[in-house]
């Protein structure tokens, strides 16, 4: 009897053992797999994690409504899963017919303030046009046009990144217009923008570039008077991840539209060449992510940041699966996204995506001052699932097929 007893014993004791490895081994996969479906793809349940949470774009992150490139961003993001969902489609549409008036006009935006950032909007109302041909949404894109061809300029024909910054151009402001200005071309016969768009990305290349990292710098200052700039060049001091992130995407996002038999095509293709070959240099060896300030990984405050890791794995997955990069890119893609799912994701007790360690903003000058420091770039606040690195995330799934 007390064999029988003691092998009963021994045997429940190595059931419990082995259910408890098996809890231990299986934690991250368990906590992957919390979410309201996790037989869905990522990009399905980063969208459906968002759409929970907000009815609408309008109220994301609790903001005030505005005119804005970033939730704009991410409703663009969202649509191009519509095909699969029309209430994708849909939370981007409602997201831009609250802002468009009959007459064209758009509600908190304003043509005279040359906010670069006001212009990303306008590539979901080309989208919208074409969807819907309501003349509403050609009108407003014609406003956006009209800030365009006014936009101020430095002496040498950048664009100012606002007319609050005068004679400055910044990473940022590359994507906000330049990819809008080649669809606008292509889709309404306007060449002249295809060409503005390729000068406006070569020539802050040429002005923020470090020889010998090949990195870029966040900002240009041609008036050299900046606070925050190398008085002898009129570069800001350091690369900031997100910069250099916008400055990715506007290529591989422009080469899209812009013709094979343009003239400047070859350079862009060499642009991202090189600025990819130094990306991978400061690239993380342990996670697979980028550095919020790029090149000072381990420097004391320094993190992976969420935005700039995801707008590297999209802009390099997208650029091996057109050919502007070499497929050892995608891989490269891969092995990125697996360390933001490993290192920047959680599910929350709704069974809710949330990616973290994204930088809130980061600026140049202004009120308060900001004086692009290191310390500065490090310590500005770190905002869960803020829409520019969640806009990102989605895109960079869809183009992995996760």
């Amino acid at each position: 009897m007390w064999i029988i007893l003691h092998h009963k014993f021994t045997t429940g004791l190595i059931i419990i053992l082995a259910a408890l490895l098996t809890s231990v081994c299986s934690t991250t996969t368990d906590q992957r797999q919390k979410g309201s479906n996790p037989q869905e793809k990522w990009s399905v349940r980063m969208a459906e994690s968002v759409t929970a949470r907000y009815d609408s774009l309008r109220y994301y992150n609790n903001t005030k409504v505005k005119w804005s490139y970033d939730k704009a961003f991410l409703g663009t993001a969202i649509d191009m899963l519509g095909d699969g969902d029309q209430k994708f489609s849909a939370y981007m549409e409602k997201y831009m017919e609250y802002f468009i008036q009959e007459n064209g006009s758009i509600l908190h935006y304003d043509e005279k303030k040359y906010n670069l950032d006001y212009v990303n909007s306008a590539k979901n109302l080309v989208i919208l046009y074409k969807r819907t041909g309501e003349e509403k949404y050609k009108l407003a894109i014609d406003r956006i046009i009209h800030q365009l061809s006014n936009q101020p300029r430095t002496h040498s024909g950048g664009f100012w990144h606002k007319k609050i910054y005068p004679w400055q151009m910044w990473l940022d402001g590359i994507y906000m217009a330049s990819p809008f200005m080649v669809q606008y071309a292509r889709e309404f016969n306007a060449p002249k923008w295809y060409d503005e768009a390729v000068f406006q990305i070569t020539h802050i290349y040429e002005h923020t570039l470090d020889q010998e990292s090949h990195l870029l710098y966040h900002a240009w200052d041609e008036s050299k008077s900046q606070q925050w700039c190398d008085p002898a060049t009129g570069r800001s001091n350091y690369f900031w991840g997100r910069a250099m992130g916008w400055y990715m995407m506007a290529l591989v996002d422009v080469l899209d539209y812009l013709p094979e038999e343009h003239p400047g095509r070859d350079e862009l293709l060499s642009i991202l060449s090189n600025t990819s070959e130094a990306l991978l240099k400061v690239r993380d060896p342990a996670t697979g992510l980028w550095y919020q300030v790029l090149n000072m990984g381990g420097k004391k405050g320094n993190y992976p940041e969420g935005s700039a890791s995801a707008m590297f794995t999209y802009a390099f997955a997208k650029a091996a699966n057109q050919g502007y990069l070499d497929k050892r890119y995608l891989e490269v893609a891969e092995e990125s996204f697996e360390g933001i799912l490993d290192s920047l994701i959680k599910i929350d007790d709704q069974g809710l995506i949330i990616l973290k360690n994204i930088v809130g903003s980061c600026g140049l000058g202004g009120d308060p001052y900001r004086d692009g420091s290191y310390e500065y770039y490090v310590s500005e606040k770190l905002v869960d699932n803020d829409p520019k690195g969640v806009a990102p995330f989605i895109l960079a799934a869809l183009e992995l097929g996760r």
